[in-house]
């Protein structure tokens, strides 16, 4: 935890005086946010115990005393950002930045670490015991972004004029989104994703739900992030994958999937026997497929502009962007224009 298992009455004490309590020091700013990290489970925290950080506590008595001390902060009027504490990845940070895992400063600095892609997990005062679940759906869900966001700049690498590159392919995966969504029609869906780069290249994968009630669109939230970061990466890449929606069947119908396939960076509808090998790949690695599963090929997409990819001048050479393309399309795409 972020005070120690002794010293937190006082230490909050001293916290409230040196920012001033809820408004900061008087006319000055208000108290920038506190980062906490932690242990999301028994075994990250039994795994943690071995560094001494959470005393002789039991993971029960550490999920109290964390609870009333972000109580106590959130009372001093202090923005609390949580994250999840990770064996593996806390013991690689203190390696990384030369750091004892016994250390509290160690903890503090990983909570903070600006390398954790999105918008900060904020506590709104809520049970600990009872927030835990989100708080590490969302962590997986930025831990992806950051990996893709990753992906996704090395797939820019070696353009001369990467950030207009960059903007069509977000402009494009958003676009894909939208159709995603509305050709998937009211209810609730979802889409699943797995790409890779063009040469034995990472596996990235991310699940998003897309849900629409009388013609509104409701997006879903960092997952929906991560999921467009991904595909972003593979569409930069030049990549490969698969791209599945999964329909949530009306009364008295089996569920429908609609595939793409991912090649070359394109998306492109799957054949029925596609879509049923795509799930059956998922089943071998776990996720289950529904029985009485009805497959069917992706409906129309729009095709990827020619500003998603890599700018040539005439001579072979990096052009500017906009050189001889009319931004319909790439060749082999409908309405495409070769460059």
């Amino acid at each position: 935890d972020l005070l120690g298992p002794h010293d937190g009455a006082a230490q909050l004490r001293e916290l409230g005086r040196e920012t001033g309590g809820e408004g900061g020091p008087r006319g000055g700013p208000p108290p920038q946010p506190v980062a906490l990290a932690v242990a999301a489970d028994a075994a990250d925290f039994a795994c943690l115990s071995r560094y001494g950080m959470f005393g002789p506590a039991t993971y029960e008595a550490y999920l109290r005393r964390t609870e009333s001390q972000l109580r106590a902060l959130r009372g001093q009027g202090l923005e609390v950002h949580l994250r999840v504490l990770e064996p593996a990845d806390f013991e690689d940070f203190c390696e990384e930045f030369g750091l004892g895992p016994e250390d509290p400063a160690a903890r503090v600095a990983y909570a903070a670490d600006p390398e954790l892609a999105g918008e900060p997990f904020v506590y709104g005062g809520e049970r600990l015991g009872e927030l835990l679940p989100a708080l590490v759906e969302d962590h997986r869900a930025r831990v992806r972004i950051s990996i893709a966001c990753t992906a996704l700049l090395a797939a820019l690498e070696g353009d001369e004029w990467p950030e207009p590159r960059l903007t069509a392919v977000l402009g494009h995966v958003s676009e894909l989104y939208l159709a995603l969504a509305a050709g998937a029609g009211e209810g609730c869906h979802l889409l699943t994703l797995r790409t890779y780069g063009p040469e034995d290249g990472e596996e990235l994968t991310a699940a998003a739900e897309v849900c629409a009630e009388d013609g509104r669109l409701f997006v879903g939230g960092r997952e929906a992030e991560a999921f467009c970061v991904t595909l972003a990466a593979g569409i930069a890449a030049d990549g490969a994958g698969e791209l599945l929606l999964h329909s949530v069947p009306a009364a008295g119908r089996p569920p429908l999937v609609c595939g793409w396939r991912l090649l070359a960076g394109r998306l492109g509808p799957m054949t029925v026997p596609e879509v049923f090998a795509a799930l059956a790949d998922d089943a071998v690695r776990g996720v289950g497929l529904p029985d009485g599963v009805a497959a069917r090929p992706g409906f129309p997409l729009p095709g990827r502009p020619a500003e998603c990819g890599p700018r040539r001048a005439a001579d072979g050479g990096p052009g500017r962007p906009g050189a001889g393309a009319s931004g319909a399309g790439e060749p082999g795409e409908a309405g495409g224009a070769e460059v």
